[in-house]
C-alpha cells in the first residue's frame, strides 16, 4: 500500500491534492492545525471512501513535527511521498512589514519543509524509497512587491530542494519542487494577479511528480505558468 504525507490539507493544493491521491488508492497522512476548512477535506475524503489518517502539527515548532513524525512512522512506516505544501503570506512592503510576519513566513514556508523532511527522511533512507515533493511557486524565481518575505522563503526551498537533491543521489528517495503560477485559491486574494489556473491542475502535477514521473526527475524544478 502506498502512503503519502501531504503538509497544508485544508484547502486549496492541499485539499486538492489530498484528494487526487485519494483517488489513486494512496493512504493519505494528513498534517496540519484543527480547523473546520480541515474537517471539509475529511468529509471528502470520506466520500470518497479513502484510506486516511491526520495528526496535529505546528510547522512552527520542531517538537510538533518531530511528534507527527513519530505518530506517522509508528501507524504507516516509511512514507513512499511526503508532499511539503503548507504555507503562509503576509502582504505588506519591506518598510512596513511587521517582524513577527517575516518570521511566520519564513518558519512554515521553509523552516518548515526542513522539519518535515529531516523528521521523515531517515527512514525513508533506510527503506530505500520515497519522493519528496516540494510545492514551491513561480514566486521562488519572481520577485513580487509587497511579498518579499514569501518570495524569499520560496526562493530558499528550491535552494533546499537542490542540494537536497544531490545528498539523495544513489539513496533510493527522490525530490523535485513543483513551482505553480497564480492558482484559484485564498491566498491569491490581494495579490493583483488573476488566476490562471486551479489548485486541481496543480494537484494533477503533485502526484505525477510524486508517483509517476521517473526518478531522473530527482532535483527537478518544474514551473506552471498558466494558460
Amino acid at each position: 500500500m502506498t502512503v503519502a504525507v501531504v503538509t497544508g490539507p485544508s484547502r486549496g493544493i492541499g485539499r486538492a491534492t489530498v484528494l487526487a491521491l485519494a483517488e489513486r488508492g494512496v493512504t493519505v497522512v494528513f498534517w496540519g492545525r484543527p480547523s473546520a476548512a480541515l474537517d471539509e477535506t475529511k468529509k471528502a475524503l470520506e466520500k470518497l471512501g479513502a484510506a486516511f489518517d491526520g495528526f496535529e502539527c505546528d510547522f512552527r515548532d520542531r517538537s510538533s513535527v518531530a511528534a507527527a513524525a513519530e505518530r506517522t512512522l509508528a501507524a504507516h512506516g516509511p512514507p513512499d511521498l511526503v508532499v511539503n505544501n503548507a504555507a503562509v503570506i503576509h502582504r505588506a512592503a519591506v518598510h512596513e512589514m511587521k517582524l513577527e510576519d517575516w518570521d511566520e513566513q519564513i518558519a512554515v514556508n521553509l523552516t518548515g519543509p526542513f522539519l518535515v523532511t529531516a523528521a521523515l527522511l531517515p527512514a525513508m533512507l533506510e527503506a530505500k524509497r520515497g519522493r519528496i515533493v516540494h510545492v514551491g511557486s513561480i514566486s521562488s524565481v519572481v520577485g513580487t512587491a509587497r511579498s518579499a518575505a514569501y518570495n524569499a522563503s520560496k526562493w530558499g526551498l528550491v535552494g533546499f530542494m537542490k542540494s537536497l537533491a544531490e545528498e539523495l543521489v544513489d539513496t533510493g528517495v527522490t525530490t523535485a519542487a513543483l513551482l505553480p503560477g497564480s492558482v484559484d485559491t485564498e491566498m491569491l486574494e490581494g495579490s493583483g494577479f488573476a488566476a490562471r489556473m486551479t489548485a486541481e491542475e496543480v494537484a494533477k502535477s503533485i502526484v505525477f511528480l510524486g508517483l509517476d514521473a521517473p526518478a531522473a526527475h530527482n532535483g527537478a524544478v518544474v514551473e506552471m505558468f498558466g494558460t
